[in-house]
């Protein structure tokens, strides 16, 4: 069947346009890719010269080297936003531009203008040089506002630690001529906010009266002005979980966790209320401790009879620490190197009770290849040096790295202090790096004290305890009461001739009137003397002293015969040689809730001098902490005993008892008198004398931000003895002694100016002419 000849013409035209759509078809890919193409290839630049215009300070091929085009490059238009972006962000323009020119590339910027002056308004609690102190704008520099931006940050963060959380800082500038500024930080300081309650949610045990005194972080009280530590800082919040943990775990608590510490701000928006949420746990005690050695060198039997904590006690990690830290020392005298002691702790959760084995093993064969300080500026390298027990070559203890560590921290010489080990130039040697920051350490203290003895009084004080960066202490004194006075220089060599030695010096001027004595007084002594361990808690003091003293007469004459004879002999010299020894529980730790000290001297006169004699003194003093430490019981009792061989005894050679050994009655109140006939009696002091004291210290239940507590009081005392004494034409009385009682209460009130301390005694045991003093009253301040 044909199609005729329209058929076939339409058949055509079909064809036709089937063509006609492909060409359209092709001709729109082609177009599309074009358009892709063409504009990548109409970016590419390649400039001939590259001109910079609008800078004064920064120099053209350093804003082309931070550009990163350079002359005859070609670059692409990336390339050219890339440059751009590169010199904005680079700090030190206000403002760029980039505009290619045919075959020229133009950089046009505007620099930051010059910091002409920095300036603070506003601030009042915190002065310009503290503020200058905390920013990096700085004065003849080029102005960032960013930089800017940081520096008031800086400052409200200041601010918000002083407890001024509102406190706000804006910067502004001041457009000066030849592109200079002036940079002012208006600040609006705003108000303190104090944390107004510490409480604690989830202690049993331990109050939180009890509990807040451990704390870094105080209530605002009474003297909230001048208390710093009242404020909420994120910092110290830290440091007081750790304390919290550590107070714990020091009892045995090893089971305590803070969950949480939460500050919640009143509804007066004018304070803050901070809870800590603890768990307290149970209390261990110690199990069985023994010792195991895994070297056939060492006999465990041998370490055993080291330890001193027993079993029943309780468990503490620095008892521990105590344990491990003797036994290594040991292996150090026995020549056992790179010893090691690991404790192994099993729980016996049935009886409470932790049972620690300690392994005496051989540790990695590791030396200290060099001790390297930094940041010391005044402190000398070998102060401290000596403050680590090892040295370059010796075998590396980690245990003693931080020992030492604490050692450089209580100099209390720098304000920061850093100690880390690291390795050394080969595998077996390590590198001990300190790094410290200095902080002053000389004081000038302006003081003002009250006391019955001696009335109102002044202090000058000028202390040194770093003089020229050797680690010794120099301080000068000057004390006037209205009965008093006294001048001193004193010196303290802690490492005399490079050993655990401290060299000190005493020389001491003083004159009395007081109105206990019908006589004056002057004294000029002189005393030198080391002091030294001679056990984990006991150390030994010796000590050479020159004395001169001389009782001088009062116008109009009101003293005894006895009196009278003791003036005549005028002035007179001692010259003696003298020890102490004492022992102190509460350096060890073993015990954080009871401690006690132990002292007994000697001193020996003859050697020159006018007088012969020896002088024997004792005292001991316990305190303990009970009823959940709410309650502090204090206990002790010294004694005195005086024998004269050669020479005049007099009353300022003999002892006094006064208020600082018996409280109820006044200096020289108690023991033998010199009667006259008008009635006035004159104090001899005695050659011997025992005196008790025992108190408790205890909450009142007012605010414990007043810092005002309550104690009781019982004392007992007496002196007597007048042996050796020339009596001639006097009428003594009290001679023989009598055991005096006391009772009493007292108000201890800690102010931020410094301790006060009322006491209120009734003296249930006397004699009639023994001289009362039911009140007393000792403050002290320094400022």
């Amino acid at each position: 069947m044909g199609l005729g000849k329209s058929g076939a013409r339409a058949l055509a035209l079909a064809g036709q346009r089937r063509v006609y759509r492909a060409f359209v078809f092709l001709a729109l890919i082609s177009v599309i890719w074009v358009g892709q193409t063409a504009p990548s290839w109409a970016q590419n630049f390649q400039f001939s010269r590259i001109v910079v215009d609008g800078n004064t300070r920064i120099g053209d091929a350093a804003i082309l080297t931070r550009a990163g085009i350079a002359p005859g490059q070609t670059v692409t238009a990336g390339q050219v936003n890339d440059a751009l972006q590169n010199l904005q962000t680079s700090g030190l323009f206000e403002n760029v531009s980039i505009e290619p020119q045919g075959s020229t590339l133009r950089i046009t910027v505007v620099e930051f203008p010059t910091i002409n002056r920095v300036s603070f308004e506003g601030n009042r609690r915190i002065d310009d040089e503290a503020l200058s102190a905390i920013i990096q704008s700085q004065e003849r520099r080029v102005f960032n506002p960013a930089t800017a931006e940081r520096d008031a940050s800086n400052i409200a963060e200041a601010y918000t630690t002083a407890g001024r959380i509102a406190a706000r800082v804006s910067p502004r500038i001041i457009r000066r001529t030849d592109n200079r500024v002036d940079l002012v930080f208006e600040i609006f300081e705003g108000d303190v906010v104090e944390i107004e309650r510490i409480s604690f949610v989830g202690n049993r045990v331990y109050s939180d009266r009890r509990l807040r005194r451990v704390l870094e972080t105080k209530q605002a009280g009474l003297f909230r002005a001048l208390i710093k530590t009242d404020t909420l800082v994120e910092d110290r919040i830290a440091f007081d979980r750790q304390v919290l943990a550590d107070f714990y775990s020091s009892r045995g608590y090893i089971d305590f966790r803070t969950l949480s510490s939460n500050a919640e701000l009143t509804e007066e928006r004018d304070g803050f209320f901070l809870v800590f949420n603890i768990q307290e746990g149970q209390q261990f005690k110690f199990g069985d401790i023994t010792v195991v050695s895994d070297l056939p060198s060492i006999d465990a039997d041998d370490y055993q009879r080291l330890i001193k904590a027993r079993p029943g006690v309780v468990y503490s990690p620095s008892l521990v620490e105590a344990e491990i830290a003797r036994m290594e020392a040991q292996g150090v005298r026995d020549g056992v190197d790179f010893l090691r002691v690991e404790p192994r702790v099993v729980r016996n959760d049935r009886d409470l009770t932790l049972d620690v084995e300690l392994v005496l093993s051989r540790g990695p064969r590791v030396f200290v290849e060099r001790i390297d300080i930094e940041g010391n500026t005044t402190t000398l390298d070998r102060v401290i040096r000596r403050q680590f027990k090892i040295a370059e070559g010796d075998p590396f203890n980690p245990r003693e790295i931080r020992n030492s560590a604490e050692r450089i921290r209580a100099l209390d010489f720098f304000e920061t202090s850093e100690v880390n080990a690291r390795e050394g130039s080969r595998p077996d040697q390590v590198v001990i790096d300190v790094d410290v920051e200095e902080k002053p350490t000389g004081s000038l203290n302006f003081g003002g004290s009250f006391s019955a003895e001696d009335g109102f009084g002044l202090a000058l004080s000028f202390t040194e305890r770093n003089f020229l960066g050797r680690g010794q202490t120099l301080g000068f004194s000057f004390s006037s009461a209205e009965e008093a006075e006294q001048y001193g220089i004193n010196f303290l060599e802690p490492s005399f001739l490079g050993r655990d030695v401290a060299f000190g010096l005493n020389i001491l001027y003083s004159e009395s009137d007081s109105s206990f004595t019908n006589y004056d007084s002057e004294s000029l002594r002189f005393q030198p003397s080391i002091t030294f361990p001679i056990s984990e808690n006991g150390r030994l003091s010796l000590r050479y002293t020159y004395l001169d003293n001389e009782m001088l007469a009062r116008d109009p004459v009101v003293h005894g015969n006895v009196v009278q004879n003791e003036i005549n002999a005028g002035s007179l010299v001692s010259s003696s040689i003298g020890y102490t020894y004492s022992y102190d529980s509460r350096t060890s730790g073993l015990n954080p809730t009871a401690g006690f000290l132990f002292e007994f001297g000697q001193d020996f006169g003859g050697i020159g001098g006018d007088q012969e004699f020896i002088r024997t003194t004792g005292k001991v003093v316990a305190q303990r902490l009970a009823f959940n430490e709410e309650v502090t019981l204090r206990a002790s009792l010294e004694g005195g005993l005086l024998a004269f061989s050669g020479g005049t005894s007099r009353s300022v050679d003999r002892f006094t008892v006064g208020p600082r050994i018996l409280r109820g009655f006044e200096p020289g109140g108690i023991g033998p008198r010199d009667r006259l006939a008008s009635g006035e009696t004159d104090p001899l002091g005695g050659n011997l004398y025992l005196a008790a004291r025992f108190e408790a210290e205890f909450p009142l239940g007012l605010p414990e931000e007043l810092g005002i507590r309550g104690g009781v009081f019982y004392d007992v005392g007496n002196l007597w003895d007048l042996d050796d004494v020339n009596l001639t034409g006097g009428d003594v009385v009290g001679e023989g002694g009598s055991f005096r009682h006391v009772i009493g209460f007292s108000i201890f009130w800690d102010t931020i100016v410094g301790p006060l301390r009322l006491n209120f005694s009734n003296a249930l045991s006397k004699e009639e002419f023994d001289r009362e003093q039911q009140f007393d009253l000792t403050i002290s301040t320094t400022f």
